[in-house]
């Protein structure tokens, strides 16, 4: 499953975004992949989301050099062993 975000990640949609992760990580539908070519702005907090997300295992989608770099800066550490498709990492 894929999701698509579009203009900022910021503010009350942070808190939407992890609700709405929250939601589908407790099912059996996982959320593989945020594609964040639409957005034009992360915040710091959309930032900490986005990593966290990534270290349970979604993948991240960026066009743009902003966001591309923010990814950059996300991923270059890389995975936690906790961390992937079936890692124990919750979502604080």
């Amino acid at each position: 499953m894929s999701l698509v975000l579009e203009g900022r990640l910021a503010g009350p949609w942070v808190e939407e975004l992890r609700t709405y992760c929250r939601q589908v990580l407790g099912t059996q539908q996982r959320c593989t992949m945020i594609d964040l070519t639409g957005v034009t702005f992360v915040d710091a907090e959309g930032k900490t989301l986005l990593a966290q997300l990534w270290q349970q295992g979604v993948e991240l989608q960026a066009s743009g050099c902003l966001i591309r770099c923010l990814v950059e800066d996300i991923t270059k550490a890389g995975r936690t062993a906790c961390g992937g498709p079936h890692g124990s990492k919750k979502l604080s």
